[in-house]
C-alpha cells in the first residue's frame, strides 16, 4: 500500500467537505515551485469549466516568473475575470492541501478583489 504525503492527506481530508456544484463550482489551486495553475470544476458533472495557469500565452508576457506572489495575484485577477465572463460569481475555494499563506493567500485575495465570492 502506498503511503500518502502530508499534503495529499490534507488534500483528501479537505475534499470530503469542499464539493463543487453547478451553482457554486470549486476553485482548485495547484502550486509548483515555478508555476501556479487554477481550475474551476463542477464535481457533480465531473467537468473542468475553466482553467488558467501562469504558463498561458496571454499571461506569459505579464509575468516574468510564475512562482512568486506577484504572479499569483495576477493569476487571481485573471481567473476572476474569466469566471465573470462565463457567468460564475460564487465558488468554493479548494486550496489543495497547501497552507493559506504566501502565494495561495495572494491568489485568493486578488480573486476576491476582482469580484469572485468565496
Amino acid at each position: 500500500m502506498k503511503r500518502l504525503t502530508p499534503r495529499a492527506m490534507r488534500q483528501r481530508r479537505l475534499r470530503t467537505r469542499v464539493i463543487g456544484t453547478q451553482e457554486r463550482p470549486r476553485l482548485n489551486v495547484f502550486r509548483s515551485l515555478k508555476n501556479i495553475s487554477v481550475q474551476i470544476i463542477d464535481d457533480i458533472e465531473g467537468k473542468v469549466l475553466l482553467r488558467v495557469s501562469t504558463l498561458d500565452k496571454d499571461l506569459k508576457d505579464k509575468i516574468k516568473y510564475g512562482g512568486n506572489v506577484k504572479a499569483a495575484s495576477i493569476l487571481g485577477e485573471a481567473i476572476a475575470s474569466k469566471a465573470k465572463s462565463k457567468g460564475i460569481s460564487k465558488v468554493c475555494f479548494d486550496r489543495g492541501g497547501y497552507l493559506y499563506h504566501g502565494r495561495i493567500k495572494a491568489l485568493a485575495e486578488a480573486a476576491r478583489k476582482a469580484g469572485l465570492e468565496f
